[in-house]
């Protein structure tokens, strides 16, 4: 901060000041390269990043890489977090890491079911067959069965394949929203997409996690990362997408043009990323209140004990500074 003050002064003197080096970063992601990642792509594709002094370095995610440990060890800088469960599980393990902005005001996790079969809510869902993962069953379907009545007979194993659903009526499936509808729409079936957010399910999203280290030790690094990132997803969103969808195909080459574009509608459409506190706060932006709220339903889920330190899983002092608004 000293340095680029330095350069200011100098700037505005007429002096001239030598080029000042940027702060190197290393970025992991939690999956691999797509439009759910496109910001932080969008801000090293158009010179965002680099503007705000830092040289970026995404390194993609995948079923083999777990960014939240090489976090933890210091091996990457900043790490993408999924659910709010992620930081909690900080917490019950001691592990100093915390939360520092969250992209995604809504988790786009989706319960997927046939047209024309009486299903119009998640409420109409009770009693269908349901396609779930191992994962699911310790997070979001406690919660869809405290708040909506299911029950574990419903459960069918999901192996990621959409052909059960496909070949079965009844069948219901989990799914994201930029995923498997588009994989059920190419194969001809206009689905009923019902968004979990738009029922209560009020967990954060695609946060941005940093270790406690970083960020007493580095304030303003995490800043500039939190705000160059808020910016490069108002411009993936709102812009031209292009250049950050050609870094988003290198990295992954099975992602395809028409994908990408699915996915971008649909994130704007729900309101992913540009919704309730976001309108008001800025992109990224968290709240005590719905970090709390998305807590207490854990701990009535059994999930967590009501005695958790919630405050040690994320901070407020780098969001809520109306960044992304313009």
């Amino acid at each position: 901060m000293v340095k680029r003050l330095l350069a200011l002064a100098l700037a505005f003197a007429g002096m001239t000041a030598p080029a000042l080096a940027k702060d190197k970063v290393v970025f992991g992601t939690n999956w691999l390269a797509q439009a759910e990642h496109g910001g932080f792509y969008q801000a090293v594709a158009d010179g965002t990043y680099e503007k705000y002094g830092l040289e970026v370095e995404i390194r993609m995610g995948g079923p083999q890489v777990n960014h939240a440990l090489l976090l933890a060890a210091g091996r990457v800088d900043f790490n993408m977090g999924g659910e709010g469960y992620g930081a909690l599980n900080y917490v019950q393990n001691n592990i100093p890491i915390r939360a520092v902005a969250s992209i995604f005001q809504k988790e786009p996790r989706v319960l997927v079911a046939h047209p024309d079969t009486g299903v119009t809510d998640l409420a109409s869902l009770k009693g269908r067959p349901i396609l779930l993962s191992k994962d699911a069953l310790q997070t979001y379907w406690l919660w869809l069965k405290r708040t909506q009545g299911y029950t574990d007979d419903q459960i069918r194993p999901y192996n990621f394949s959409a052909a059960p659903f496909l070949a079965d009526k009844m069948m219901v499936m989990q799914g994201y929203l930029s995923s498997e509808p588009y994989t059920v729409e190419q194969a001809g079936v206009k689905p009923v997409v019902l968004l979990l957010a738009d029922y209560g399910y009020d967990t954060y999203s695609t946060t941005i996690e940093a270790r406690q280290d970083m960020i007493d030790g580095k304030p303003d690094l995490v800043q500039r990362f939190v705000d160059a990132s808020a910016i490069g997803w108002k411009t993936y969103l709102r812009g031209d997408p292009a250049k950050a969808n050609a870094l988003i195909k290198a990295a992954n080459p099975d992602m395809t043009d028409d994908q990408l574009a699915y996915a971008i509608k649909v994130l704007n459409e729900h309101g992913i990323v540009e919704s309730g506190d976001a309108l008001t706060h800025g992109i990224g932006a968290m709240t005590d209140a719905r970090w709390k709220s998305f807590f207490d339903g854990t701990v009535k889920a059994g999930i967590y004990p009501a005695d958790l330190a919630l405050t040690k899983a994320y901070t407020l002092q780098f969001v809520n500074k109306g960044v992304g608004l313009k």
